[in-house]
């Protein structure tokens, strides 16, 4: 069969509670998150690995709390003083916080305004508090007494509902004994199922053929195409 173009149509992702499944790798911190009466000084910071996640159940707690969510790299930008009074404000991505003016001073005073009033401020970040490349110095020393809640690596159960959504995300249709062949075959780790569900998209679109076992296995395996 002749190779046909393959048209990278962006994934939408489901960000609703419905779609977030809770096993007991992620149940901690899901439990830490939804229940921010009990965050120490009304802060909290949500870290795991990039894909495990954090931005996920962050829109499930901002749904739930009526909070506002900023990218951290757009800090420089924001209105403060409009975010301060949401009451609950979630700032993403802190790695990616520009110094001075253009993300710490903003941050900074989006932390005084907020839980001054008794607000609460949840912050994501792929490492722990204690590595944050912060440089002005009262914001850093703010951020020393926040709370920390990890995503740790999937089990089984949470890699493979993490799979069957990413496909879902794309609109595709799988065999459902799919699911468990590719948890047992990938590295376990969020990246890796990002990865190959990605991979047997463009394939399956290249070729026009649909998503199956076989087609991984040929993936997996790095043979060439042909395959049943």
């Amino acid at each position: 069969m002749a190779e046909q173009l393959a048209f990278a149509l962006p994934a939408r992702p489901a960000l609703g509670r419905g779609d977030f499944f809770v096993s007991p790798a992620n149940e901690p911190a899901v439990a830490m998150v939804s229940h921010d009466a009990s965050w120490p000084s009304g802060k909290l910071a949500l870290c795991g690995p990039e894909g495990s996640g954090k931005s996920h159940l962050v829109h499930v707690w901002a749904a739930d709390r009526a909070a506002e969510i900023v990218a951290a790299a757009e800090m420089g930008r924001a209105d403060v003083e409009r975010l301060a009074s949401r009451a609950r404000v979630a700032v993403e991505d802190i790695e990616a916080l520009q110094p001075g003016e253009a993300g710490e001073v903003p941050l900074f005073h989006l932390h005084n305004l907020l839980l001054a009033s008794g607000g609460r401020l949840l912050l994501t970040a792929r490492r722990a508090p204690s590595r944050w490349q912060i440089a002005l110095p009262d914001l850093r020393s703010r951020l020393q007494a926040i709370g920390l809640t990890t995503l740790s690596a999937p089990d089984d159960a949470l890699l493979g509902a993490v799979i069957m959504k990413l496909f879902a995300d794309r609109q595709i249709a799988v065999p459902p004994a799919l699911i468990p062949y590719l948890v047992h075959r990938i590295d376990r780790s969020f990246a890796a199922a990002r990865d190959i569900v990605e991979r047997l998209d463009t394939a399956a679109l290249s070729e026009g053929r649909a998503v199956n076992r076989a087609l991984a296995m040929r993936l997996l395996d790095n043979a060439p195409p042909g395959g049943a």
